[in-house]
């Protein structure tokens, strides 16, 4: 009975601990900042962080270039940033999910030698997909993220 009551004790704690769990929504200064009501670079939910589409653009809200590999270097940086804001780096992103409007750009061997330069020899779990157009018609790449804070 002791054991029972017990262990329906530890159940409604972690219940309610859980269902207590607040979404911590931030956007920090080293990103562009996003337009009132439209989304959050990143939202903390205990030790999951899932980070917005980061596309090619600097804090000033300037595409950085044309070209597939000045993006795809700024969405790092973005990236970079997104994940220092709460003490983590590549090495703590679980997922990834990458939207082109290229893969045979986003795969040229420029391209994936900016990646590797930020995720190293262990890349993360990853999705790639093509499409014919990302939010603005001067995007080549778009990356959400979803990391495990230590």
């Amino acid at each position: 009975m002791n054991t029972t009551l017990t262990f329906a004790s530890l159940l409604v704690v972690a219940v309610v601990a859980t269902a207590a769990q607040k979404l911590e929504k931030t956007n920090p200064p080293a990103l562009a900042k996003p337009n009132p009501g439209t989304y959050t670079h990143v939202v903390k939910s205990g030790k999951l962080l899932f980070i917005a589409g980061q596309t090619g653009v600097n804090a000033a809200g300037t595409v950085v270039g044309p070209g597939m590999k000045e993006q795809v270097e700024q969405v790092m940086i973005n990236l970079t940033a997104a994940l220092k804001s709460h003490g983590a780096d590549f090495s703590h992103v679980a997922k990834t999910t990458t939207y082109v409007t290229s893969i045979a750009e986003f795969r040229s061997a420029e391209v994936a030698a900016v990646r590797a330069k930020y995720v190293g020899a262990s890349p993360p779990a990853n999705t790639l997909v093509q499409i014919q157009q990302l939010a603005d018609p001067a995007y080549k790449v778009e990356i959400e993220a979803i990391a495990v804070l230590p």
